[in-house]
């Protein structure tokens, strides 16, 4: 059913929902437009839309190819609606659930375009804070790119920042999807460009290895692991595209390269990724970090290890779905709880089929093997002892030797 968004849009279709709220297909005085409606808790929020309309100028001035302009910002009764350009096309999380990941030269393309908006945002003084596979957007109707890449486009500027204002979230809580979270932001520090390029590196690994280098299990986990682990190395890449995502992972938020540095360093890495087919490895398992529980003898052992997401940490808070939806409200974990004992190696990816060590899979098969040889320790013992026997045996008067006739032979 169609409805007027203040009085010159009309939206007309739902095309897809997210934590903040509903995009619309709808249509404008210029034609068709993309209408995020925000949540009616947010519309109502007076203090969050008097900082939209604050923030209008900025929505409205950030231009580029690879970002998805805001058109207009509507206040009207209880609606609160970004009317942005419409791209035809899918998100880049639809795209990894359908092909898991995508081969290197596609990768590093799509993130190099995410990159130069994030230069051209940085520049206006705009820190994007949610970048993640959800709001980067595909043009289908745009030229292929290397390695036949659709150009990328980056979307939700902004919508981090003003939902996340100061009386709306206390110092001791943090907005944002665990698995995207620069270390800086997860021990309570004010987010700075360069939280951008954490997210948007993390982005990458996960489009070359179908995974987040650090997620699985619960949030609290998750975060602790931004801080405490390094990333460990991809199979199969090379070394230039690797040493680049560590500099840009790095704890030290000065560490990281700037988003124009990325963009340029990314493109000139092209050409050796060119014919490089997807990796093949596999994620490590998820072990329960938060109520365990044991596989049914009927359900395989694997199936028992706790999903991914994005779950509040706040007690009583609602859980996200299994999309990371974005804005997640997680408190800020303690100094103590960070710590979780000395800095380690984040869990290694593997070869596809093999199991991780300590996973609940590795262990099953360490009991099966274990089953084995210790069966194959009783075949040599039983082995052994008959060995011993005969060998008594054989040094028996009486016994019989060689199979001849022991009886005394005939004068």
């Amino acid at each position: 059913m169609a409805r007027k968004i203040g009085s010159r849009y009309t939206a007309h279709q739902i095309l897809g929902r997210g934590s903040a709220g509903t995009v619309w297909l709808g249509e404008g005085p210029d034609g068709p437009v993309a209408v995020k409606l925000l949540r009616e808790d947010l519309a109502s929020d007076q203090e969050l839309v008097g900082r939209f309309v604050q923030e209008r100028t900025a929505l409205l001035g950030l231009e580029h190819p690879n970002v998805v302009s805001v058109r207009d910002l509507v206040v009207d009764g209880n609606d609160l609606a970004l009317v942005m350009d419409l791209v035809r096309g899918t998100d880049l999380r639809t795209r990894l659930d359908r092909d898991k990941r995508l081969s290197p030269e596609a990768a590093v393309a799509i993130v190099a375009d995410v990159a130069d908006a994030l230069a051209a945002a940085h520049a206006a003084g705009v820190v994007h804070r949610d970048v993640k596979p959800e709001n980067v957007l595909l043009d289908m109707q745009g030229p292929l790119g290397p390695g036949g890449s659709h150009p990328a486009l980056l979307t939700d500027f902004g919508v981090a920042k003003l939902i996340d204002s100061p009386k709306r979230t206390r110092a001791t809580k943090i907005i944002g999807t665990p698995d995207y979270l620069a270390p800086e932001i997860v021990e309570g520090l004010p987010p700075r460009a360069s939280v951008d390029i954490y997210a948007l590196t993390t982005v990458l690994y996960e489009l070359l290895a179908g995974f987040t280098p650090f997620g699985g299990g619960h949030p609290g986990a998750v975060l602790r692991r931004h801080v405490t682990e390094t990333v460990v190395p991809l199979p199969g890449i090379p070394d230039e595209l690797w040493q680049l995502m560590v500099q840009c992972l790095a704890k030290a938020p000065a560490s990281r390269l700037r988003a124009s540095e990325l963009g340029g360093r990314l493109r000139e890495l092209l050409p050796m990724l060119a014919g490089m087919p997807p990796l093949d490895v596999d994620e490590p398992d998820t072990e329960p970090e938060e109520e365990p529980r044991e596989a049914t003898p009927e359900e395989p052992v694997s199936s028992a290890r706790v999903r991914r997401g994005a779950v509040p940490l706040v007690p009583g808070a609602k859980p996200a779905d299994s999309n990371r939806d974005t804005h997640t409200s997680m408190r800020v974990p303690a100094p103590d709880e960070l710590a979780g004992g000395a800095r380690g190696t984040a869990r290694a990816p593997r070869a596809a089929g093999a199991a991780r060590p300590g996973s609940a899979r590795h262990r099953a098969t360490t009991r099966r093997r274990r089953l084995v040889l210790g069966a194959a320790a009783l075949v040599l013992v039983a082995a052994a002892g008959v060995g011993t026997w005969a060998a008594t045996s054989d040094g028996d008067p009486g016994a019989p030797q060689d199979g001849r006739n022991s009886s005394p032979a005939s004068p």
